[in-house]
Protein backbone atom coordinates (compact mmCIF):
# COMPACT_ATOMS: atom_id res chain seq x y z
CA UNK A 1 0.00 0.00 0.00
CA UNK A 2 1.66 2.98 -1.19
CA UNK A 3 1.83 5.69 1.78
CA UNK A 4 -0.41 8.69 1.84
CA UNK A 5 1.54 12.48 0.62
CA UNK A 6 0.03 15.42 1.75
CA UNK A 7 3.03 18.14 1.01
CA UNK A 8 4.97 19.35 -2.03
CA UNK A 9 8.53 19.84 -0.90
CA UNK A 10 9.52 21.26 -4.03
CA UNK A 11 6.38 23.57 -4.14
CA UNK A 12 7.29 25.20 -0.80
CA UNK A 13 11.11 25.38 -1.40
CA UNK A 14 10.35 27.79 -4.25
CA UNK A 15 7.82 29.57 -1.96
CA UNK A 16 10.07 30.07 0.71
CA UNK A 17 12.86 30.82 -1.10
CA UNK A 18 11.51 33.82 -3.37
CA UNK A 19 10.01 35.26 -0.21
CA UNK A 20 13.27 35.18 1.53
CA UNK A 21 14.96 36.88 -0.94
CA UNK A 22 12.27 39.53 -1.39
CA UNK A 23 12.77 40.03 2.49
CA UNK A 24 16.66 40.59 1.77
CA UNK A 25 16.01 43.12 -0.93
CA UNK A 26 13.80 45.11 1.11
CA UNK A 27 16.28 45.88 3.76
CA UNK A 28 18.92 47.07 1.33
CA UNK A 29 21.00 43.96 1.40
CA UNK A 30 21.23 42.59 4.49
CA UNK A 31 18.77 40.22 6.94
CA UNK A 32 19.19 38.54 10.24
CA UNK A 33 16.82 35.57 9.81
CA UNK A 34 15.86 33.90 13.00
CA UNK A 35 14.91 30.34 12.36
CA UNK A 36 11.59 29.27 14.65
CA UNK A 37 11.17 25.56 15.10
CA UNK A 38 13.63 22.84 13.89
CA UNK A 39 16.23 23.88 11.06
CA UNK A 40 17.30 20.45 10.86
CA UNK A 41 15.40 16.90 11.14
CA UNK A 42 12.23 18.38 12.06
CA UNK A 43 10.26 14.97 12.91
CA UNK A 44 7.41 17.01 13.72
CA UNK A 45 6.70 18.42 10.44
CA UNK A 46 7.19 15.65 8.66
CA UNK A 47 4.71 13.69 10.94
CA UNK A 48 2.30 16.33 10.65
CA UNK A 49 2.70 17.00 6.69
CA UNK A 50 3.29 13.03 4.97
CA UNK A 51 5.68 13.77 2.29
CA UNK A 52 7.18 16.73 4.02
CA UNK A 53 11.02 16.32 4.12
CA UNK A 54 12.88 16.74 7.74
CA UNK A 55 15.49 18.59 5.94
CA UNK A 56 13.79 20.58 4.12
CA UNK A 57 14.85 23.50 5.24
CA UNK A 58 18.31 22.72 5.31
CA UNK A 59 17.50 22.13 1.08
CA UNK A 60 16.67 25.51 1.07
CA UNK A 61 19.98 26.90 2.69
CA UNK A 62 21.64 24.69 0.07
CA UNK A 63 20.21 26.23 -2.52
CA UNK A 64 21.34 29.90 -0.88
CA UNK A 65 24.77 29.61 0.82
CA UNK A 66 26.64 31.06 -0.70
CA UNK A 67 24.62 34.12 0.35
CA UNK A 68 24.43 32.90 4.14
CA UNK A 69 26.63 32.74 7.53
CA UNK A 70 25.22 30.92 10.29
CA UNK A 71 24.82 31.74 14.10
CA UNK A 72 23.82 28.86 16.40
CA UNK A 73 22.64 30.41 19.76
CA UNK A 74 22.38 27.84 23.31
CA UNK A 75 20.95 29.27 26.47
CA UNK A 76 23.55 28.74 29.12
CA UNK A 77 20.86 27.34 31.55
CA UNK A 78 19.85 24.66 29.05
CA UNK A 79 23.55 23.39 29.57
CA UNK A 80 24.02 23.55 32.88
CA UNK A 81 20.39 21.30 33.60
CA UNK A 82 21.23 18.82 30.49
CA UNK A 83 17.80 19.52 28.84
CA UNK A 84 16.80 16.80 26.28
CA UNK A 85 16.30 16.97 22.97
CA UNK A 86 13.63 13.71 22.62
CA UNK A 87 14.22 12.84 18.93
CA UNK A 88 17.90 11.67 19.69
CA UNK A 89 18.04 11.50 23.52
CA UNK A 90 20.75 13.93 23.84
CA UNK A 91 21.36 17.38 25.40
CA UNK A 92 21.52 20.17 23.84
CA UNK A 93 24.56 20.80 24.14
CA UNK A 94 25.22 17.70 22.67
CA UNK A 95 22.96 18.48 19.88
CA UNK A 96 24.33 21.91 19.11
CA UNK A 97 27.52 19.70 18.45
CA UNK A 98 25.86 17.70 16.30
CA UNK A 99 24.24 20.55 14.42
CA UNK A 100 27.79 22.20 13.62
CA UNK A 101 28.73 18.73 12.37
CA UNK A 102 25.74 18.14 10.12
CA UNK A 103 25.67 21.84 8.51
CA UNK A 104 29.41 20.80 7.23
CA UNK A 105 27.90 17.21 6.00
CA UNK A 106 25.86 19.82 3.99
CA UNK A 107 28.47 22.31 2.95
CA UNK A 108 27.81 24.87 5.01
CA UNK A 109 29.94 26.21 7.87
CA UNK A 110 28.58 27.71 11.48
CA UNK A 111 30.39 30.89 11.60
CA UNK A 112 29.78 31.01 15.77
CA UNK A 113 28.05 29.37 18.56
CA UNK A 114 26.58 32.12 20.82
CA UNK A 115 26.14 30.83 24.51
CA UNK A 116 23.56 33.34 25.65
CA UNK A 117 22.32 34.53 29.30
CA UNK A 118 25.69 33.54 30.61
CA UNK A 119 26.85 33.92 33.73
CA UNK A 120 30.22 31.38 33.63
CA UNK A 121 27.55 28.47 34.93
CA UNK A 122 30.16 25.51 35.34
CA UNK A 123 28.70 23.21 32.55
CA UNK A 124 28.24 26.33 29.81
CA UNK A 125 32.05 27.25 30.73
CA UNK A 126 33.02 23.98 29.90
CA UNK A 127 31.52 23.68 26.93
CA UNK A 128 32.64 26.84 25.81
CA UNK A 129 36.29 25.42 26.98
CA UNK A 130 36.09 22.35 24.55
CA UNK A 131 34.55 24.29 21.45
CA UNK A 132 37.13 26.87 21.32
CA UNK A 133 40.07 24.34 21.92
CA UNK A 134 38.41 22.71 18.71
CA UNK A 135 38.74 25.51 16.91
CA UNK A 136 35.40 26.69 17.19
CA UNK A 137 34.28 30.55 17.85
CA UNK A 138 32.34 30.80 20.86
CA UNK A 139 30.58 34.25 21.94
CA UNK A 140 28.97 34.94 25.82
CA UNK A 141 26.17 36.89 25.84
CA UNK A 142 24.82 38.32 29.08
CA UNK A 143 21.03 38.99 30.40
CA UNK A 144 20.03 42.11 28.77
CA UNK A 145 19.76 45.04 31.50
CA UNK A 146 16.22 46.50 31.51
CA UNK A 147 14.29 43.72 29.27
CA UNK A 148 11.71 43.73 28.94
CA UNK A 149 10.21 46.77 30.14
CA UNK A 150 13.43 49.37 29.99
CA UNK A 151 13.78 50.24 26.23
CA UNK A 152 16.21 53.02 26.77
CA UNK A 153 18.13 51.04 28.61
CA UNK A 154 17.69 47.93 26.37
CA UNK A 155 18.84 49.52 23.17
CA UNK A 156 22.11 51.46 24.85
CA UNK A 157 25.84 50.55 25.57
CA UNK A 158 24.54 49.34 28.68
CA UNK A 159 22.07 46.53 27.51
CA UNK A 160 22.28 45.45 23.95
CA UNK A 161 25.69 46.78 23.29
CA UNK A 162 27.37 45.01 26.49
CA UNK A 163 27.75 41.73 24.18
CA UNK A 164 30.39 41.39 21.51
CA UNK A 165 29.48 42.14 18.33
CA UNK A 166 29.45 39.39 15.90
CA UNK A 167 31.20 39.38 12.37
CA UNK A 168 29.46 38.05 9.45
CA UNK A 169 29.90 39.14 6.06
CA UNK A 170 27.03 37.76 4.02
CA UNK A 171 23.76 39.29 3.32
CA UNK A 172 21.51 36.55 4.92
CA UNK A 173 22.51 35.58 8.59
CA UNK A 174 20.78 32.64 9.99
CA UNK A 175 20.16 32.40 13.32
CA UNK A 176 19.27 28.95 14.63
CA UNK A 177 19.67 27.07 18.15
CA UNK A 178 18.07 23.51 19.24
CA UNK A 179 14.79 24.58 21.00
CA UNK A 180 12.98 27.58 21.99
CA UNK A 181 14.59 29.61 24.59
CA UNK A 182 17.85 29.60 23.28
CA UNK A 183 18.37 33.16 22.86
CA UNK A 184 17.65 33.14 19.22
CA UNK A 185 15.91 36.72 19.25
CA UNK A 186 18.27 38.53 21.59
CA UNK A 187 20.85 37.76 19.64
CA UNK A 188 19.12 39.07 16.29
CA UNK A 189 18.09 42.56 18.42
CA UNK A 190 21.71 43.21 19.67
CA UNK A 191 23.34 42.59 15.98
CA UNK A 192 20.65 44.92 14.62
CA UNK A 193 21.62 47.41 17.24
CA UNK A 194 25.88 47.11 16.80
CA UNK A 195 24.97 47.04 12.79
CA UNK A 196 22.85 50.32 13.01
CA UNK A 197 25.77 51.54 15.40
CA UNK A 198 28.13 51.17 12.89
CA UNK A 199 26.16 52.58 10.51
CA UNK A 200 24.66 49.53 8.30
CA UNK A 201 20.69 49.44 7.36
CA UNK A 202 20.06 45.89 8.39
CA UNK A 203 17.07 43.94 8.67
CA UNK A 204 14.88 41.06 10.89
CA UNK A 205 12.36 38.81 10.07
CA UNK A 206 11.44 35.09 11.30
CA UNK A 207 11.50 31.62 9.18
CA UNK A 208 8.59 30.18 10.93
CA UNK A 209 6.43 26.82 10.06
CA UNK A 210 4.19 26.30 12.75
CA UNK A 211 1.72 27.85 13.12
CA UNK A 212 0.09 27.84 9.79
CA UNK A 213 -0.99 31.82 9.44
CA UNK A 214 -3.02 31.11 6.58
CA UNK A 215 -4.80 28.19 8.10
CA UNK A 216 -8.03 28.47 10.11
CA UNK A 217 -7.71 28.19 14.07
CA UNK A 218 -9.50 24.78 13.91
CA UNK A 219 -7.33 22.81 11.65
CA UNK A 220 -5.73 20.30 13.48
CA UNK A 221 -2.14 20.62 12.21
CA UNK A 222 -2.15 24.22 14.07
CA UNK A 223 -3.76 22.44 17.13
CA UNK A 224 -0.64 20.36 16.90
CA UNK A 225 1.43 22.50 17.18
CA UNK A 226 -0.16 23.47 20.70
CA UNK A 227 0.26 19.82 21.48
CA UNK A 228 4.31 19.91 20.62
CA UNK A 229 4.42 22.56 23.08
CA UNK A 230 2.09 21.91 25.50
CA UNK A 231 4.91 22.37 27.90
CA UNK A 232 5.40 25.93 27.06
CA UNK A 233 1.56 26.74 27.35
CA UNK A 234 1.67 28.11 23.78
CA UNK A 235 -1.80 29.47 22.71
CA UNK A 236 -2.91 29.54 18.84
CA UNK A 237 -4.69 32.83 18.17
CA UNK A 238 -6.05 35.46 15.82
CA UNK A 239 -3.72 37.93 15.51
CA UNK A 240 -4.78 40.76 16.53
CA UNK A 241 -2.54 43.36 14.91
CA UNK A 242 -2.86 42.05 11.84
CA UNK A 243 -6.38 42.01 11.73
CA UNK A 244 -6.75 45.80 12.46
CA UNK A 245 -3.99 46.82 10.27
CA UNK A 246 -5.02 44.71 7.18
CA UNK A 247 -8.78 43.59 8.09
CA UNK A 248 -7.31 40.05 7.39
CA UNK A 249 -7.20 36.96 9.40
CA UNK A 250 -4.07 35.52 10.48
CA UNK A 251 -3.26 32.51 12.75
CA UNK A 252 -0.76 32.95 15.60
CA UNK A 253 0.30 32.39 18.79
CA UNK A 254 0.23 33.76 21.79
CA UNK A 255 3.85 34.84 22.80
CA UNK A 256 4.21 36.32 19.85
CA UNK A 257 1.37 38.52 19.72
CA UNK A 258 1.90 39.41 23.14
CA UNK A 259 5.20 40.29 22.54
CA UNK A 260 5.06 41.96 19.62
CA UNK A 261 4.10 46.02 20.36
CA UNK A 262 7.35 45.79 22.36
CA UNK A 263 9.18 43.95 20.08
CA UNK A 264 8.43 46.85 17.79
CA UNK A 265 9.11 49.67 19.71
CA UNK A 266 12.82 47.80 20.06
CA UNK A 267 13.28 47.83 16.25
CA UNK A 268 11.64 51.40 16.14
CA UNK A 269 14.59 52.64 18.75
CA UNK A 270 17.59 51.00 16.81
CA UNK A 271 16.80 51.66 13.64
CA UNK A 272 15.25 55.46 14.52
CA UNK A 273 12.50 55.01 11.72
CA UNK A 274 8.93 53.25 12.09
CA UNK A 275 8.94 49.83 11.59
CA UNK A 276 7.15 48.94 8.48
CA UNK A 277 5.78 45.54 9.95
CA UNK A 278 2.75 45.48 11.65
CA UNK A 279 2.12 42.42 13.50
CA UNK A 280 3.76 39.34 14.37
CA UNK A 281 2.49 37.78 11.00
CA UNK A 282 4.05 39.88 9.12
CA UNK A 283 7.53 39.38 11.08
CA UNK A 284 7.34 35.35 9.61
CA UNK A 285 8.45 34.50 6.41
CA UNK A 286 6.02 31.00 6.03
CA UNK A 287 5.30 29.60 3.09
CA UNK A 288 4.30 25.87 4.57
CA UNK A 289 0.32 26.27 4.32
CA UNK A 290 1.20 26.56 -0.12
CA UNK A 291 3.07 23.15 0.16
CA UNK A 292 -0.10 21.39 1.37
CA UNK A 293 -1.50 19.04 -1.41
CA UNK A 294 -4.41 16.98 0.10
CA UNK A 295 -6.01 18.66 3.70
CA UNK A 296 -7.65 15.09 4.37
CA UNK A 297 -4.48 13.43 4.61
CA UNK A 298 -2.74 16.41 6.57
CA UNK A 299 -6.05 16.39 9.39
CA UNK A 300 -5.83 12.84 9.56
CA UNK A 301 -1.67 12.63 10.49
CA UNK A 302 -2.47 15.71 12.67
CA UNK A 303 -5.01 14.00 14.34
CA UNK A 304 -2.53 11.10 15.25
CA UNK A 305 0.07 13.50 16.33
CA UNK A 306 -2.01 15.08 18.76
CA UNK A 307 -2.33 11.46 20.53
CA UNK A 308 1.03 10.87 20.13
CA UNK A 309 1.77 13.96 22.39
CA UNK A 310 -0.32 13.58 24.71
CA UNK A 311 0.84 9.88 25.26
CA UNK A 312 4.62 11.24 25.13
CA UNK A 313 3.28 14.11 28.03
CA UNK A 314 1.74 11.15 30.70
CA UNK A 315 4.95 9.45 30.68
CA UNK A 316 6.99 12.55 31.67
CA UNK A 317 4.33 12.97 33.67
CA UNK A 318 5.22 9.67 35.36
CA UNK A 319 8.25 9.88 35.22
CA UNK A 320 8.61 13.11 37.27
CA UNK A 321 9.25 16.20 34.26
CA UNK A 322 6.03 17.73 33.88
CA UNK A 323 3.36 19.03 36.65
CA UNK A 324 -0.29 17.28 36.34
CA UNK A 325 -1.21 20.61 34.66
CA UNK A 326 0.51 20.35 31.79
CA UNK A 327 -0.16 16.87 31.44
CA UNK A 328 -4.71 18.07 31.95
CA UNK A 329 -3.71 20.39 28.88
CA UNK A 330 -2.70 17.75 27.05
CA UNK A 331 -5.57 15.56 27.45
CA UNK A 332 -7.55 18.82 26.77
CA UNK A 333 -5.98 19.37 23.73
CA UNK A 334 -6.52 15.88 22.68
CA UNK A 335 -10.38 16.42 23.10
CA UNK A 336 -10.59 19.40 21.45
CA UNK A 337 -10.52 17.41 18.11
CA UNK A 338 -12.49 14.59 19.78
CA UNK A 339 -9.38 12.61 19.86
CA UNK A 340 -8.53 9.57 22.46
CA UNK A 341 -6.02 6.70 22.99
CA UNK A 342 -7.32 3.92 20.85
CA UNK A 343 -7.71 6.00 17.68
CA UNK A 344 -4.23 5.32 17.98
CA UNK A 345 -4.72 1.88 16.23
CA UNK A 346 -1.59 -0.18 17.41
CA UNK A 347 -2.87 0.77 21.21
CA UNK A 348 -5.12 -1.79 21.35
CA UNK A 349 -3.63 -4.54 20.00
CA UNK A 350 -0.23 -3.85 22.16
CA UNK A 351 -2.38 -4.53 25.22
CA UNK A 352 -4.35 -6.90 24.10
CA UNK A 353 -0.71 -9.07 23.67
CA UNK A 354 -0.28 -7.96 27.05
CA UNK A 355 -3.00 -9.28 28.41
CA UNK A 356 -2.12 -12.19 26.92
CA UNK A 357 1.23 -12.53 28.09
CA UNK A 358 -0.53 -12.14 31.37
CA UNK A 359 -2.87 -15.41 30.75
CA UNK A 360 0.35 -17.80 29.52
CA UNK A 361 2.53 -16.69 32.20
CA UNK A 362 -0.45 -16.64 34.97
CA UNK A 363 0.72 -17.88 38.46
CA UNK A 364 4.56 -15.93 37.40
CA UNK A 365 5.56 -13.23 39.08
CA UNK A 366 6.31 -10.37 36.62
CA UNK A 367 5.08 -7.67 35.26
CA UNK A 368 3.64 -8.38 31.40
CA UNK A 369 4.61 -5.99 28.41
CA UNK A 370 2.93 -5.92 24.77
CA UNK A 371 4.35 -4.18 21.78
CA UNK A 372 2.47 -3.71 18.62
CA UNK A 373 3.42 -2.37 15.11
CA UNK A 374 1.90 -0.71 12.31
CA UNK A 375 3.47 -1.96 9.06
CA UNK A 376 3.32 0.35 5.74
CA UNK A 377 0.83 -2.00 4.07
CA UNK A 378 -1.41 -1.84 7.43
CA UNK A 379 -0.81 -4.91 8.90
CA UNK A 380 -0.41 -5.04 12.70
CA UNK A 381 2.42 -7.25 14.28
CA UNK A 382 2.16 -8.00 17.96
CA UNK A 383 5.19 -9.24 20.63
CA UNK A 384 5.01 -10.26 24.07
CA UNK A 385 7.98 -9.88 26.65
CA UNK A 386 9.40 -12.92 28.47
CA UNK A 387 12.00 -14.75 30.11
CA UNK A 388 14.21 -13.85 27.03
CA UNK A 389 13.01 -11.02 25.50
CA UNK A 390 11.32 -7.90 25.93
CA UNK A 391 8.67 -7.20 24.14
CA UNK A 392 9.98 -4.76 22.23
CA UNK A 393 12.52 -7.42 20.87
CA UNK A 394 10.13 -9.59 20.61
CA UNK A 395 7.66 -7.54 17.92
CA UNK A 396 10.98 -6.17 16.26
CA UNK A 397 11.34 -10.40 15.13
CA UNK A 398 7.79 -11.00 14.66
CA UNK A 399 7.72 -8.26 12.68
CA UNK A 400 11.11 -9.20 10.12
CA UNK A 401 9.55 -12.66 10.31
CA UNK A 402 6.71 -11.21 8.70
CA UNK A 403 8.13 -8.91 6.20
CA UNK A 404 10.61 -12.01 4.92
CA UNK A 405 7.61 -14.57 5.05
CA UNK A 406 10.34 -16.53 7.85
CA UNK A 407 7.80 -19.05 9.77
CA UNK A 408 7.00 -18.16 12.84
CA UNK A 409 8.80 -21.54 14.29
CA UNK A 410 12.24 -20.30 12.98
CA UNK A 411 14.53 -18.82 15.48
CA UNK A 412 16.60 -15.61 14.04
CA UNK A 413 18.57 -15.56 17.00
CA UNK A 414 20.04 -19.04 18.28
CA UNK A 415 18.79 -19.85 21.96
CA UNK A 416 22.48 -20.28 22.81
CA UNK A 417 23.70 -16.54 21.96
CA UNK A 418 20.47 -15.65 23.81
CA UNK A 419 21.41 -17.63 26.95
CA UNK A 420 25.21 -16.77 26.55
CA UNK A 421 24.35 -13.04 26.54
CA UNK A 422 21.96 -13.23 29.54
CA UNK A 423 24.78 -15.34 31.37
CA UNK A 424 27.12 -11.94 30.71
CA UNK A 425 24.63 -9.43 32.06
CA UNK A 426 23.82 -11.80 34.97
CA UNK A 427 26.96 -13.60 36.04
CA UNK A 428 29.52 -11.41 34.83
CA UNK A 429 27.70 -8.09 34.99
CA UNK A 430 26.23 -8.84 37.78
CA UNK A 431 22.52 -7.15 36.15
CA UNK A 432 19.42 -7.66 37.66
CA UNK A 433 17.38 -7.75 33.66
CA UNK A 434 18.42 -10.62 32.17
CA UNK A 435 16.25 -10.78 29.29
CA UNK A 436 17.14 -8.80 26.01
CA UNK A 437 16.26 -5.16 25.18
CA UNK A 438 16.40 -3.90 21.58
CA UNK A 439 19.74 -2.77 21.42
CA UNK A 440 20.78 -6.62 22.15
CA UNK A 441 18.40 -7.50 19.96
CA UNK A 442 19.77 -5.94 17.18
CA UNK A 443 23.35 -6.53 17.83
CA UNK A 444 22.65 -10.31 18.32
CA UNK A 445 20.77 -10.42 15.47
CA UNK A 446 23.36 -8.89 13.30
CA UNK A 447 25.95 -11.12 14.60
CA UNK A 448 23.45 -14.25 13.85
CA UNK A 449 23.44 -13.00 10.32
CA UNK A 450 26.77 -14.07 9.72
CA UNK A 451 26.23 -17.94 9.74
CA UNK A 452 22.39 -17.56 9.32
CA UNK A 453 20.61 -16.78 5.70
CA UNK A 454 16.89 -15.79 7.69
CA UNK A 455 18.97 -13.56 10.22
CA UNK A 456 20.47 -12.04 7.58
CA UNK A 457 17.44 -11.33 5.01
CA UNK A 458 15.81 -10.06 8.89
CA UNK A 459 18.69 -7.50 8.97
CA UNK A 460 18.11 -6.77 5.46
CA UNK A 461 14.12 -5.41 5.47
CA UNK A 462 14.96 -3.64 8.55
CA UNK A 463 14.65 -0.31 6.66
CA UNK A 464 11.19 -1.27 6.12
CA UNK A 465 10.30 -0.64 9.43
CA UNK A 466 11.44 3.30 9.66
CA UNK A 467 8.35 5.44 9.77
CA UNK A 468 6.27 2.74 11.25
CA UNK A 469 3.87 3.24 14.22
CA UNK A 470 4.98 1.78 17.41
CA UNK A 471 3.11 1.08 21.15
CA UNK A 472 4.18 -0.44 23.78
CA UNK A 473 1.93 -1.37 27.03
CA UNK A 474 5.30 -0.17 29.30
CA UNK A 475 7.55 2.67 29.49
CA UNK A 476 10.49 1.50 27.50
CA UNK A 477 13.73 0.89 29.34
CA UNK A 478 17.02 2.96 27.71
CA UNK A 479 18.27 0.25 25.34
CA UNK A 480 14.27 -0.82 24.24
CA UNK A 481 14.00 3.34 23.71
CA UNK A 482 17.33 3.49 21.94
CA UNK A 483 16.99 0.89 19.89
CA UNK A 484 13.45 1.80 19.00
CA UNK A 485 14.96 5.41 18.01
CA UNK A 486 17.66 4.10 15.62
CA UNK A 487 15.42 2.25 13.95
CA UNK A 488 12.82 5.50 13.04
CA UNK A 489 9.68 4.46 14.23
CA UNK A 490 7.02 6.32 15.69
CA UNK A 491 6.68 5.20 19.09
CA UNK A 492 4.39 5.49 21.95
CA UNK A 493 4.00 4.05 25.11
CA UNK A 494 1.69 3.69 28.23
CA UNK A 495 2.66 5.65 30.99
CA UNK A 496 3.29 2.55 33.15
CA UNK A 497 6.77 1.08 34.15
CA UNK A 498 7.76 -2.39 33.25
CA UNK A 499 9.55 -3.47 36.47
CA UNK A 500 8.99 -3.23 40.13
CA UNK A 501 12.79 -1.75 40.59
CA UNK A 502 12.92 1.63 41.00
CA UNK A 503 16.54 1.22 39.43
CA UNK A 504 16.46 0.23 35.84
CA UNK A 505 19.96 0.23 33.55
Amino acid sequence: MAEKTGFDNEKYLQEQSAEILKRVERFQGKLYLEFGGKLLYDFHAARVLPGFDPNVKMRLLQRLKDKINVILCIYAGDIERKKMRADFGITYDTDALKTIDDFKEWGIDVNAIVITRYTGQPSARAFKNKLERRGVKVYTHQFTKGYPTDIDLIVSDAGYGVNEYITTDKPIVIVTGPGPGSGKLGTCLGQLYHEYRRGTKVGYAKFETFPIWNLPLSKKVNIAYEAATVDLKDVNLIDSHHLKAYHETAVNYNRDIEAFPLLKKIIEKITREESFYQSPTDMGVNRVGFGITDDAVVEEASHQEIIRRYFRCAVEYAMGFVDKEILERAELIMQKVNGKPEDRLVVIPAREAAKTAEQRGKGNEGIFCGAALELPDGTIITGQNSPLLHAASSLLLNATKHLTGIPDHLHLIPENVINSISFLKKEVLHGREVSLDMEETLIALTVSAISNPPARMAVECLEELRDCEVHLTHIPTPGDEAGLRKLGVNLTSDPDFSSRSLFIS
